[in-house]
């Protein structure tokens, strides 16, 4: 499929007063040209001791913004994603102070992944991990209507660093357009990640992204939803899965106790470090809220595919 024009312009915060580098009429699409969430600075040859000298300034940039003709605050904005094209590498970090154990875990970590753009088969983690592989957007959105400079590293009402890993290909998601032209911008391209992306980073890959805009006019929407072409986790499903819990009255404790079963088990079994584990999880476990509704303890339970290690 020919796309009208490929985005290379990046930019590190949502700003409704940046230019646009391109426009696109409703109907039409463009390919965006995605950097992985470092912006660049980690590279094949990095280790764990890049990940203390990143540049926070330069982490999550995004591609972009786009102006959509004729959208204007209280539209919808309708974004199709056609297709991803990866790069073959990625990387996932765990990076001191971030994560949902970033009291248990102090140091820093990185892992280097390469895999097949191609094929996409399932990439090898070690010796005795392969983790499917689904592209996806971590961060798309438009421009917020509050002026001023905003940090991409938080989603927000108008999409942003949602890290919602079903924005896959044919995904069909509507944001709330709160500025004219809506100043659409992607980036933080995942080749795999998680329900919860519990380390702070998934499958961190750059990529190019092609995606068709539409307009739904006069609509106000309150915060973005999602449309997926078929089932969700069929790539992960085959073999089952291992599950723990954490149950209480407090649903990120609950959060952090089932999480931390998890690696447990899986440190304890496979003998691999505790930190390799807390990051394979980020890359292919998911977090799910179980049950919310038996007061005063709620349950959450953590999904880890067993055709990863089995």
């Amino acid at each position: 499929m020919t796309h009208r024009h490929t985005i290379h312009a990046q930019h590190y915060g949502w700003d409704n007063s940046l230019a646009p580098v391109a426009h696109v009429a409703p109907g039409e699409s463009l390919e965006f040209e995605v950097q992985d969430a470092s912006g660049g600075q980690f590279s094949r040859a990095s280790s764990a001791a890049d990940v203390g000298a990143l540049d926070f300034a330069r982490v999550n940039p995004v591609a972009g913004p786009v102006y959509v003709e004729g959208a204007e605050p209280g539209d919808i904005l309708r974004v199709s994603v056609l297709s991803f094209a990866p790069s073959g590498w990625g990387w996932t970090a765990h990076i001191p102070g971030f994560g949902l154990l970033a009291d248990e875990f102090k140091e820093p970590a990185l892992h280097l992944w390469r895999y097949d753009a191609n094929s996409l088969a399932p990439c090898a983690f070690s010796s005795f991990a392969r983790v499917p592989l689904k592209p996806f957007a971590g961060t798309i959105g438009v421009a917020p209507a509050e002026p001023g400079s905003h940090s991409i590293v938080p989603p927000r009402r108008v999409g942003g660093n949602m890290d919602l890993r079903d924005i896959a290909c044919g995904a069909e998601l509507h944001l709330p357009v709160e500025v004219p032209g809506a100043l659409f911008s992607v980036g933080d391209t995942h080749a795999a990640q998680g329900d919860g992306e519990v380390c702070g980073t998934a499958l961190e890959s750059s990529m190019r992204v092609a995606l068709r805009f539409e307009l739904i006019k006069q609509r106000p929407l309150a915060y973005p939803r999602l449309i997926t072409p078929g089932p969700v986790t069929r790539h992960l499903d085959e073999q089952g899965y291992r599950v723990t819990t954490g149950i209480g009255p407090d649903l990120m404790a609950a959060a952090r106790d089932a999480l931390r079963s998890m690696i447990d088990w899986l440190s304890g079994e496979y003998r691999m470090a505790a930190i390799d584990a807390y990051m394979l999880c980020s890359v292919c476990g998911d977090l799910r809220i179980s049950q919310i509704v038996d007061m005063p303890n709620w349950t959450v339970s953590f999904y880890f595919p067993r055709c990863v290690l089995e």
